[in-house]
């Protein structure tokens, strides 16, 4: 039987959890996956920092969207997947760590009162009086702009602002309301308090964690461990890191006969004529001697700005839209830090780590304590605790110009301010640059993605997947290239019918 080829464009989740898809359905389709960086797995990657190999980008999954832990599940890492020992996270505010309100909404408290700290007496008081919406009817808008309006620029920018950038690294007052925080476009479309929607989302929380307890109680399975007595938490990582996810992947891909080839370039796209037997032709390699691929079906996996350039040529309007998505630019600061016991490394790290909202003016935008957050960690040093910084928010360029040994002295010192003691021996570093990591969902992000598919479904054989259309998280990106994969074997088999 002849077998199908699908060549998948890009590397990263996206990419290898659509060969896996593919892979998976049907035996008799032939993969190969090209990825431009040294080693595949994208924002997914292990770095070793004083011995110890640790995440340098996404460190963890959101656990009640099931993709990602469906994808470890699969692939045998079930018994690998660990959760949080802490999620008790701080904003660092006016100069002293506050505790994050508990049940927010995206930053959007469900009660005034759970904000006082961060926000001062007026601005709570502020916050409590949610005014109504006065700028009419609206397809979409920023976040920014509508919370503002609803409860007060204060809580924009102490509260939603951190969080939304330590997702999207952007600026609320750009970010899309209708793509970034849909649930809360509803009720904007529907009049609703924002107050009473956080609240709602608070308690069905509660219910859905009070249930799952029930339910563990009365089939014998323990709570998990850390969580306190919620069985199913809402984020979850791998023991040695979510690195792992794609390393993991990629072998078992080539063992199911993939082919992964790594710093490889694909140049372009073109589609085969039907008298050749239809399908496409990917050009790649150095343009002094190309090398062209022949595939039933291509899968551009890769960034809106790569993506584009491979379709200008066949769908000029949505590579057009696909080059208007802008990228945030980042850098991920991984710090060693040697203790005496253990006693000495809790006082270093209390809780999970903490945000730094915009207005603080602060070269760090977020802190995650490692060695507190994650059991493993811990266990990894004796003699160490981990941490990490994040430097980059969209539209700040100038801190990621500052050579490693700068970004490095700036995180120790500036999270050394925010715990209020300095740290102790810094031991080993490691900084790890995200050039164009983030894709910014600013406002009419919607619309435009429905552009961009509308032209790309000119194209028979060719689909997209990425963090460039419907999300940004490592679920997200799985089932994007788990939709991408599911189209292209539609696309196959509708071929083999036809004859």
């Amino acid at each position: 039987m002849l077998r199908s080829r699908v060549v998948v464009i890009g590397g990263g989740i996206s990419g290898l959890a659509c060969a896996w898809a593919l892979t998976r359905a049907d035996a008799t389709v032939s993969v190969t996956v090209l990825d431009a960086s040294d080693r595949p797995g994208g924002k997914l990657r292990r770095e070793p920092v004083a011995g110890v190999a640790l995440d340098v980008g996404a460190e963890s999954v959101l656990a009640r969207r099931p993709e990602a832990v469906a994808l470890m599940d699969e692939v045998g890492l079930a018994d690998h997947r660990v959760h949080p020992a802490t999620t008790s996270a701080s904003i660092w505010s006016r100069g002293e760590l506050q505790p994050m309100p508990k049940g927010t909404l995206m930053g959007i408290p469900s009660t005034p009162a759970s904000a006082a700290g961060i926000l001062s007496p007026a601005e709570v008081a502020r916050l409590a009086d949610e005014q109504p919406w006065t700028g009419g009817d609206f397809d979409d808008v920023s976040v920014g702009d509508y919370v503002a309006a609803r409860l007060g620029d204060a809580v924009v920018d102490r509260l939603v602002e951190p969080l939304l950038g330590g997702v999207y690294a952007g600026q609320a007052r750009s970010l899309s309301l209708r793509a970034c925080l849909p649930q809360v476009f509803e009720a904007a479309r529907r009049g609703g308090s924002l107050l009473e929607e956080a609240a709602a989302a608070a308690a069905r929380a509660a219910e859905a964690n009070e249930a799952a307890v029930t339910a563990s109680a009365s089939s014998g399975s323990a709570p998990v461990p850390g969580t306190g007595s919620a069985p199913t938490p809402v984020f979850a990582g791998l023991e040695g890191g979510i690195g792992h996810l794609a390393e993991v992947l990629t072998e078992q891909l080539r063992a199911e006969g993939v082919e992964v080839r790594s710093e490889t370039i694909a140049r372009e796209v073109a589609p085969r004529p039907e008298s050749e037997g239809g399908g496409w032709t990917v050009v790649v390699g150095p343009r002094t001697a190309p090398e062209r691929l022949v595939a039933d079906a291509v899968v551009l996996a890769t960034p809106a700005v790569a993506t584009s350039r491979l379709l200008t040529a066949h769908a000029p309007a949505a590579a057009r839209e696909l080059g208007d998505i802008p990228y945030a630019s980042m850098a991920i600061v991984t710090l060693a830090i040697g203790v005496d016991d253990a006693q000495d490394a809790a006082r270093h790290l209390p809780g999970s780590g903490f945000l730094v909202p915009a207005t603080e003016g602060r070269t760090i935008k977020a802190s995650t304590f490692t060695s507190s957050k994650w059991g493993w960690v811990a266990q990894a040093a004796d003699d160490l605790v981990f941490l990490r910084a994040s430097v980059g928010r969209y539209g700040e360029t100038s801190d990621l110009q500052r050579p490693d040994n700068e970004l490095e002295a700036l995180a120790v010192a500036e999270v050394s301010e925010a715990l209020g003691h300095p740290l102790s021996r810094l031991v080993d570093a490691h900084v790890q640059r995200w050039g164009g990591a983030l894709p910014q969902y600013t406002v009419g992000h919607v619309d435009r993605v429905a552009r961009i598919r509308a032209g790309v479904a000119s194209l028979p054989g060719l689909e997209v997947a990425g963090a460039a259309y419907d999300g940004v998280g490592i679920p997200a990106c799985v089932a994007s290239g788990r939709a991408a994969a599911e189209a292209v074997l539609t696309h196959l088999r509708t071929r083999a019918e036809q004859g």
